[in-house]
């Protein structure tokens, strides 16, 4: 067993540090504040020093980047923090594990597979691609180890208010009989990426040699629509019928005249509008390892969400 750094202990970072300290592995939590999940090293330290992390990194077999900056920040702060991560693997030695996102795609029709060109249309997306292809170039030419998970939106125990389908924006209020509104139309099909899948395909994919050189998907479940998600979480919760609106483009589009947040989700918009699939066959079919079946997953939500509610009231 070895040592194992993360960097990011949001969403993503908790989960798979519970993942590698259950494989016995030794695990290194890295934020700004020196924040993470019990059982863990907290480190406090700044991504984008890449001296510090140098220095933090020192013996990993493993570095993880589960940062996620501000949204409308990340033009400012994605490049000085990737150029951290790829000097930090290539002075220690650690494989570095990324996890991205599907922006790189840009719109497409069909499923979506990793073989797929980088076509993204907007900022966000053309920065995540500049990223990968940066980091593929220096393994390539030997300098450093890499691999890289793309997944879709996330669902899961532990959401932060920033997922779609998420405790804060959708769990919640639907339990508790009140109306959500969806930023798009909730009955197109969509994939969602299930958070403790997305921590077990990271932990595989940082001890497994056959992960790197490549981009691949989490396992994802079929597209579901917001709509379905919803009926299926308030029945198996014994929930009121759920009311999800959706938001029409126009409003949207206002919204985001005041709204930086808003603003910035214009140029992802696109996910929603027509059926968006992930095909996540390669990493499943190599590493054996399936999504979590939809139900299987609202109930484990549904469970830490009563979990959480006596301390939340």
């Amino acid at each position: 067993m070895g040592k194992h750094v993360i960097v990011g202990a949001g969403q993503v970072g908790a989960h798979l540090a519970g993942r590698l300290v259950e494989r016995g592995h030794d695990v290194v939590v890295v934020t700004r504040s020196g924040s993470g999940p019990d059982g863990v090293e907290k480190v406090a330290a700044d991504v984008a020093d890449q001296a510090r992390l140098t220095e933090v990194a020192k013996n990993a077999e493993a570095l993880y980047n589960c940062v996620n900056p501000r949204y409308i920040r990340w033009t400012q702060d994605w490049p000085p923090m990737a150029a951290s991560f790829l000097g930090t693997a290539e002075a220690t030695g650690a494989v570095l594990v990324t996890l991205s996102n599907l922006y790189v795609y840009g719109p497409v029709d069909g499923p979506m597979t990793e073989d797929l060109p980088l076509a993204a249309t907007g900022t966000k997306g053309r920065v995540r691609a500049r990223m990968w292809r940066d980091a593929l170039a220096a393994h390539q030419e030997g300098r450093i180890r890499m691999t890289e998970l793309r997944g879709s939106d996330y669902y899961g125990p532990g959401s932060t208010d920033q997922a779609y389908i998420g405790e804060v924006r959708f769990v919640k209020p639907l339990l508790a009989g009140k109306r959500v509104s969806f930023l798009s139309d909730p009955s197109v099909p969509h994939a969602w990426t299930y958070l403790p899948d997305v921590a077990e395909a990271l932990a595989i994919a940082g001890t497994d040699e056959r992960a790197l050189g490549r981009a691949w998907h989490v396992p994802t479940g079929p597209a579901v629509a917001t709509l379905d998600v919803a009926e299926r979480l308030c029945e198996i919760a014994g929930a009121p019928a759920p009311r999800v609106s959706g938001l029409p483009r126009p409003v949207f589009n206002a919204i985001g005249l005041f709204s930086p947040l808003i603003k910035e989700l214009r140029e992802t918009r696109y996910q929603f509008d027509k059926p968006y699939v992930l095909d996540s066959s390669a990493f499943e079919s190599t590493f054996g390892m399936a999504p979590t079946p939809l139900d299987d997953a609202l109930k484990t939500i549904i469970a830490a969400h009563r979990e959480q509610a006596p301390a939340s009231n």
